[in-house]
């Protein structure tokens, strides 16, 4: 029997309506220390196609039933009745039960949507390949799941008797999901380890959206061009544009460079996001171990934000990012927007939080130029090399070999009469390959 995904909760219909352009909603806020910004949370809501009809903001420590205080849940539901609004949206994370009483609160219809679940609604609207679909649903089966849970507690088991269990139906799915992912985990890793065969060397590019990873990327690679991206490009303007920064970059990208003579292939990865617990990080690993398997890492860090963010967001990239095969340099990219005092205390900030973990530091401006060339050569320096001299009889075989050898490392041919004096350097495994080839020619 086919299995079938799990039906959709108020929250998932309320961000999944075929007409976007006629959703409203009201963006809820609270803070326990001060009075909430809802300009980052409206951003949101418009990349996920609501409009924002209404907002509701209170500072206080968060309350158990509603999250916010009970006269201010009881006044959003006022204010969802007097606008209409299809849903209301949390720049919060709301537990099982605070979602359930929320629910029960609010008339009925009106979607409940807290912040992790609106970033992943966006996520999956830029969700190009299988791997980046499978894993924003394996996030977000993963974030329902609880809040089923809770709804069939509620309910009894024997509303679940007579309808079937859609606790049970999404655990199902779930096992579906990560299988799937499993396999395409294997084969991007034969993938990888076929590239490293042909003589690639492999990098990642990892950080948080708008930190310039796609801009760095285009000033990497051989057939990109800074010059040649959308004039519409949040590094390009200057405005944080939520769609760019969310979607844009959930689907990996993957680019020829040649880098200190190596040729190399650069990933960009999907780019981390605020408000994403670890157990949701955690659904994109089949993407982020592009990282983990990586010879050279690089996680950019926007140089402009204020420091206080930069820390934070180092740290969360720390922690969400496995270890690299490689070394990992930390990026300060938009280095040219922020003063010498500025990018020195940015420079102390990730020595203190990333400590031994990487190799070295790099101020960067993607978008101008600048640093470029010293970050080639820190790439070139980072990545795995051996070298080897071959002396080869000038033949056929030899110019066949040095083919071979430009296309796999690097080479420097010296010719003496009948004699080839080889000088041969790349990746240690592809170094032995070129001895085995190299002692066949002597010997043949």
């Amino acid at each position: 029997m086919q299995d079938s995904p799990p039906a959709e909760t108020d929250a998932q219909r309320a961000t999944t309506s075929d007409d976007d352009a006629d959703r409203t909603a009201i963006v809820v806020a609270r803070d326990a220390d001060e009075q909430p910004d809802t300009t980052e949370i409206e951003r949101l809501a418009r990349a996920a196609g609501y409009e924002v009809v209404d907002t509701l903001t209170q500072r206080r420590e968060e309350g158990g039933q509603y999250n916010v205080g009970r006269g201010k849940a009881e006044e959003l539901a006022r204010r969802v009745v007097a606008t209409d609004a299809d849903a209301a949206l949390f720049d919060l994370e709301l537990t099982p039960g605070q979602y359930g009483s929320l629910t029960a609160l609010l008339p009925d219809g009106t979607g409940v949507v807290d912040r992790h679940r609106l970033v992943l609604d966006i996520f999956e609207t830029g969700a190009g390949d299988e791997a980046a679909r499978l894993q924003v649903e394996l996030a977000r089966l993963r974030y329902e799941l609880p809040k089923l849970r809770e709804t069939e507690e509620r309910t009894h088991m024997q509303r679940a008797a007579e309808t079937g269990s859609r606790v049970v139906d999404t655990e199902r799915r779930i096992r579906i999901v990560e299988n799937k992912l499993d396999e395409l985990t294997d084969r991007a890793s034969e993938r990888r380890a076929e590239r490293r065969e042909q003589g690639f060397d492999l990098v990642a590019i990892a950080g948080y959206t708008n930190a310039g990873k796609s801009t760095l990327l285009h000033r990497l690679a051989d057939d990109l061009a800074v010059d040649e991206m959308a004039p519409d490009h949040a590094d390009l303007d200057g405005v944080a544009a939520v769609e760019d920064r969310l979607f844009k970059t959930l689907d990996t990208t993957t680019r020829r460079a040649t880098i200190g003579g190596r040729r190399v292939l650069l990933t960009d990865t999907v780019g981390l996001v605020d408000g994403i617990p670890h157990d949701l990080v955690a659904s994109f690993s089949a993407t982020l171990d592009a990282v983990a398997d990586s010879d050279a890492a690089l996680l950019v860090v926007d140089a402009s934000d204020p420091l206080p963010t930069m820390r934070e967001k180092l740290r969360v990239s720390l922690a969400e990012l496995d270890d690299p095969r490689g070394e990992l340099l930390v990026v300060l990219n938009k280095s040219d927007l922020v003063d010498d005092e500025a990018l020195e205390e940015r420079r102390n900030a990730v020595d203190s939080v990333a400590g031994d973990r990487t190799a070295e530091v790099l101020a960067v401006s993607a978008l101008a130029g600048g640093g470029a060339e010293n970050l080639r050569d820190a790439v070139a320096a980072a990545l795995p090399s051996e070298t080897a001299q071959f002396d080869l009889p000038n033949i056929g075989d030899t110019q066949s070999f040095l083919a071979w050898a430009h296309d796999h490392g690097r080479v420097t041919a010296e010719y003496d009469g009948d004699r080839v004096r080889v000088e041969f350097a790349g990746r240690p495994a592809v170094v032995d390959r070129a001895r085995s080839r190299a002692t066949a020619i002597r010997e043949g």
